[in-house]
């Protein structure tokens, strides 16, 4: 009997109260469904048939290929989400079908293989939980130890309301009698809906088994903001205890956060309110925060990035970034580099060994070997109509409050006055200074007062 998996992906999420389709919000820099589907996924199933609905233009792109689609075009609940399914699928007689949520991703692939192990020949089999407070989900309903019905809060009377065994919305069903049993049930409840738990009822004379979750916290599904966030920071614990068992340091665990596609190799270090999202990557032996921003970039083996924000930048070994500092895309930082307080990057290079310590903007700038930047200095790449190349070469050392007005170059050796607005190209080895001549204006302070003084007077 093969396995085949339905997942329901079709819903508003109207607790939301957001524009974005409630499995499209994401846990850890990924989509709801995609945890979902990657559980699933580890079990190897024939088919993974996804039931898509609200924004279905939306959700679509961003499953994977692989997967069946099909729509549901009204959305009248999760019995009539599996019936389109299974329309889908054809004959699933002999097929054991996992149907679960796309909005729980927490789910662990041991714990739907656990729940396949316990199916065995049922008709239906359920994940369950006891909970504490089992608000806003389906009670169990036993007859001794045998499960009759699954009934919806919303629909149960107050001895119902007071069981704390909860369905989890996590099945294992025997495809033949799972369809049959579609075909029998109604919408006779307070939402008019068809109910997939309605389902457990018919089939119970046929045998129904439960598997009780090993931790709540796997089958936490996401209805709100506040289960959003409950659910982003248990993935987040997740993920940072794997880490340090692979051998990064964090100082405060809880304050950092590391999205499922990002890489950090051990012995590499974390601060508090590090925030690494996308496809970052941090090295061996990277100090990273505190206070750090990094989206889609990389840093390299022993750099120091401290109070930064980094976009798409790539920082070499052994460079130093920050603090205060901003990186935007197209910055790359070479081996032993620095780029320090107050200085942001566009589109910049910056060669091996060179600095760019404080209160600098570069922009379109490619910037050689063991060259300094100095204070204030900033590439004018900008016409107002398109952006322009600043080129400096090797061991330059461009003075304080340097204005370059690109396009421009600046060649080996060569030095700029503090000062200067540089216009045309620099010669290798050769000093550009722009300054208007000093002037001085004697007993400037001694006038200045007397003709306030005189003003003052006239005023009364």
């Amino acid at each position: 009997m093969s396995v085949r998996a339905i997942v329901l992906a079709a819903g508003q999420g109207t607790r939301m109260k957001s524009d974005v389709p409630k499995v499209l919000h994401e846990v850890a820099g990924r989509p709801l469904v995609s945890w979902v589907l990657d559980a699933v996924g580890e079990l190897d199933p024939a088919e993974i048939v996804v039931v898509i609905g609200h924004e279905a233009d939306l959700v679509r792109e961003a499953l994977p290929d692989g997967v069946t689609v099909v729509v549901q075009s009204e959305q009248l609940g999760t019995g009539h989400a599996v019936m389109v399914a299974v329309e889908a699928m054809g004959d699933v007689s002999d097929d054991t079908l996992v149907v679960l949520p796309g909005d729980m991703p927490l789910i662990r692939p041991g714990s739907l293989g656990s729940l396949l192990a316990a199916h065995g020949d049922a008709a239906a089999t359920l994940l369950t939980a006891r909970l504490d407070d089992p608000t806003g989900y389906g009670r169990v309903v036993r007859d001794g130890e045998r499960v009759v019905a699954i009934v919806e809060e919303r629909d149960a009377d107050e001895r119902g309301r007071a069981i704390s065994e909860v369905a989890l919305s996590t099945y294992a069903f025997d495809g033949g009698r799972l369809t049959e049993a579609l075909r029998r049930i109604g919408r006779g409840n307070s939402q008019g809906e068809y109910y997939l738990t309605d389902v457990v009822a018919l089939l119970a004379d046929a045998g129904v088994g439960a598997v009780t979750a090993a931790d709540p916290a796997d089958v936490q599904g996401v209805n709100s903001h506040d289960q959003l966030a409950a659910a982003a920071a248990e993935m987040r614990r997740r993920i940072n205890l794997e880490l340090m068992q692979s051998g990064v340091w964090m100082q405060d665990p809880a304050r950092v956060y590391v999205d499922a596609g990002c890489v950090v190799e051990a012995g590499a270090r974390l601060y508090p309110g590090v925030h690494l999202e996308g496809s970052t990557r941090v090295a061996a032996g990277a100090t990273v925060g505190p206070e750090v921003f990094a989206a889609d970039s990389v840093i390299g083996e022993g750099s120091r990035v401290w109070y930064a924000v980094l976009r798409g930048a790539e920082v070499g070994s052994g460079v130093e970034v920050g603090p205060y500092a901003s990186l935007r895309p197209g910055s790359m930082l070479h081996d032993r580099s620095k780029v320090g307080t107050f200085v942001e990057t566009k589109q910049t290079i910056v060669g091996r060994g060179s600095k760019v310590p404080h209160l600098s903007y570069l922009g379109d700038a490619t910037i050689g070997e063991d060259s300094n930047i100095g204070a204030g200095t900033i590439t004018c790449n900008y016409d107002g109509y398109r952006k322009h190349a600043t080129v400096i070469g090797d061991r330059v050392f461009i003075g304080s409050d340097t204005m370059l007005v690109a396009p421009i170059e600046v060649g080996d050796e060569a030095y700029t006055g503090a000062g200067s607005t540089v216009t045309k190209d620099v010669a290798p080895g050769s000093l550009a200074v722009e300054r208007s001549p000093q002037r001085e204006v004697p007993n400037y302070a001694a006038r200045r007062a007397a003709r306030e003084a005189g003003r003052r007077a006239d005023e009364g």
